[in-house]
């Protein structure tokens, strides 16, 4: 029995004959055609680190960004819709202030997921909503120092992650980061890694132009969630471009 064009796409609270929730696949669809964001938990700490297509010439450089913080020890990425992605960042401040006023203590990582993914859970259950069109990576180190890194699919549902990856270049990213020995690598080291990991997933043939969106969660971010330095960024982007020019000539 097919469930394509058959009206089950209708609404997010209807399920097909065969199990799916056309409404979630088409969510899923809305972050596959968007700039691609990485998320990578090393030996000391997060980084992340996201492609944001220019739409136009005339936006400023550095507005609407797509990496924000949700508190001092807290960044969230996201690929997909810019509007839903902002929604999720509020609602993660909002869990965020909430835990510390309850708890007096801040959030961790998990809790943070778990939470999100709650929230984002609820949007694929009633027929008067629709399903956020955005996966977020959350990154956080924990008091006891230890990173975290999730991502939060538009279902809801999260997972832990050593390195992730969304977006439209989602699987060349997925590839390169397996290459990747994240268990000894430095958040330094990372810095130039993903770097070159955004270069290598942008199509210049297809793609428009890009900024990249780079933050991490370290020692020398004394444990907060800060954008990387002007200097160590430039320095990741001539690295990355000298090794693609590098395998062109290859």
């Amino acid at each position: 029995m097919t469930s394509i064009g058959t009206g089950y796409d209708l609404a997010v609270s209807t399920y097909s004959p065969d199990g799916r929730v056309f409404q979630v696949e088409y969510a899923n669809k809305a972050v596959d055609n968007a700039g691609t964001a990485v998320g990578l938990r090393v030996k000391d700490g997060i980084v992340l680190a996201v492609e944001k297509l220019v739409q136009s010439k005339l936006l400023v450089p550095g507005a609407n960004r797509r990496i924000q913080s949700a508190d001092l020890h807290v960044g969230i990425a996201s690929a997909g819709l810019i509007a839903d992605g902002r929604h999720l960042v509020k609602r993660a401040r909002d869990e965020a202030q909430a835990w510390r006023d309850i708890y007096r203590q801040p959030i961790s990582g998990k809790t943070m997921a778990d939470r999100l993914g709650q929230y984002v859970s609820a949007y694929t259950l009633y027929s008067s909503v629709r399903p956020f069109g955005c996966s977020t990576i959350v990154g956080s180190v924990n008091e006891d120092g230890t990173p975290a890194l999730y991502m939060i699919e538009p279902s809801g549902v999260y997972w832990g992650y050593h390195g992730c990856a969304v977006g439209k270049g989602k699987s060349v990213a997925k590839t390169e980061i397996e290459k990747l020995d994240l268990s000894n690598m430095t958040v330094r080291e990372a810095v130039n890694q993903i770097t070159r990991i955004i270069y290598t997933c942008h199509d210049d043939a297809k793609d428009k132009d890009f900024e990249l969106e780079l933050s991490w969660i370290c020692a020398e971010s004394k444990n907060k969630h800060q954008f990387v330095p002007e200097d160590i960024k430039q320095e990741a982007e001539r690295l990355a471009k000298e090794s693609l020019d590098e395998e062109m000539e290859d």
